[in-house]
């Protein structure tokens, strides 16, 4: 049985709007923004049917079909809004420049029968910069706020606010379609969508927001979304890649988190826990793509995770092939996060002496400043070298930095057990 918090039913209404905020507002808004063809209407007219639920379902009671209740109502919102602006003749053109193109060939119907798919493609269209295209996505498909996304790339709100403003902007402006490319355009629109699910999954994994380490629904929802691409395109390896980097970091989900809801980390782990029907399918996703002999950076970063899914024991683990595989992605795309990891890698290997060398290279490069994870990282080797104070004072900077109560419960631990 999971030990990770999964909503229950509930018989509070308010609660209850929230869970189908989470749940629901995304599928919704691409319904609609497809029936409709403007993201803008359709985003503003889930928020007033959620708006209405808080003021309805506790005078009322909550309806038998929680989300089907808000897509009626939604609808209906957008709905008035249309009629409303099309009496009005000085509205015609703003309405007409927040319209997608849409493609209605019931082929691609077939194909693709998913809103949200079309939905990832609008936003991740190459019209919008690589920030953009996440942000987005995250925001009208994911669910999350805007201050969430903002503390997943390290921004203020206001700062994200904007941008997200700029970004719905510009594909009215651009005309940007609301559809699945072409085959001969999927390759080359593929990266921003691989790079865009990524980080919806990696936004689940450690939530920013709320009690929870985990949310699982933005998690699934993102391999969801990817096993659909991995369908459309299954000779493409890196989709492939990042599908089974998905689910072998997922079945690791439920040994993740203690019965009192704190963090525990990889090696301590009872892998008893982890889902190995899930393990086994990942692995079997990456043996299939590394078979193409194309390796990409999904593709390695799911051989670590497999490396880890292999050992019986964390003692078992082969620290010299993560090292190199590190080694591998390095090439493939230079950056402090990844010479990060690799830096634990090389703490594991050869002891935490070599590992605090790279720890600190990273540090003095001064990009990951504002990393909470650099921080934990050097706290962890510098108190297993017995420098306490260095590591106390690690230890702290890092709880500064982290949002989730999870990490910061497990960073008051660690600093509570070095007596400072």
């Amino acid at each position: 049985m999971s030990r990770v918090a999964v909503e229950p039913p509930t018989s509070d209404p308010h609660r209850a709007v929230a869970v189908a905020f989470r749940e629901q507002s995304g599928k919704v808004v691409a319904t609609l923004a497809r029936a409709f063809r403007s993201i803008d209407l359709a985003e503003d007219a889930v928020q007033e049917a959620f708006e209405t639920a808080l003021r309805v379902w506790p005078e009322r009671g909550m309806p038998e079909k929680p989300a089907a209740w808000i897509t009626t109502t939604a609808r209906n919102k957008a709905l008035d809004r249309v009629r409303r602006e099309a009496r009005r003749p000085d509205l015609e053109a703003s309405a007409q420049g927040t319209a997608l193109v849409t493609d209605d060939d019931p082929a691609l119907d077939e194909e693709i029968p998913d809103d949200r798919l079309r939905l990832v493609f609008t936003c991740c269209h190459p019209a919008l910069n690589a920030e953009a295209r996440v942000a987005l996505t995250l925001r009208l498909l994911g669910g999350l706020s805007t201050s969430e996304i903002a503390r997943a790339f390290l921004v203020t709100e206001a700062t994200m606010a904007k941008r997200l403003v700029r970004a719905k902007r510009k594909i009215a402006a651009a005309g940007i379609p609301y559809r699945v490319p072409d085959s001969d355009e999927l390759p080359n629109r593929l990266h921003g969508v691989l790079a865009t699910l990524y980080l919806a999954f990696t936004a689940g994994h450690v939530a920013t927001t709320g009690d929870d380490l985990l949310r699982l629904d933005i998690c699934e929802e993102a391999i969801r979304l990817t096993r659909v691409l991995w369908r459309l395109m299954p000779d493409e390896p890196e989709v492939s890649g990042l599908l089974a980097l998905m689910l072998l970091t997922h079945s690791r989900r439920d040994a993740r988190v203690g019965d009192d809801g704190s963090l525990v980390l990889l090696e301590d782990q009872p892998r008893r826990l982890w889902d190995h029907t899930m393990k086994l399918e990942g692995l079997e996703v990456l043996d299939s793509a590394l078979r193409g002999g194309t390796p990409g950076q999904y593709q390695t970063q799911a051989a670590i995770a497999a490396v880890h899914a292999e050992a019986a024991q964390a003692d078992d683990t082969d620290w010299d092939q993560i090292v190199g595989l590190y080694d591998a992605l390095l090439d493939m795309r230079p950056g402090p996060v990844v010479a990060l990891n690799r830096a634990v890698a090389v703490a594991k290997r050869d002891g935490p002496d070599a590992g605090l060398v790279e720890a600190n290279e990273v540090l003095a490069g001064g990009r990951l400043e504002g990393y909470p994870y650099l921080h934990a990282t050097r706290g962890d080797l510098l108190a297993r070298l017995g420098r306490i104070a260095e590591a106390a004072a690690a230890f702290r900077r890092a709880l500064e930095l982290t949002v989730n109560p999870a990490e910061k419960r497990y960073l008051e631990s660690r600093i509570e057990g070095l007596g400072r």
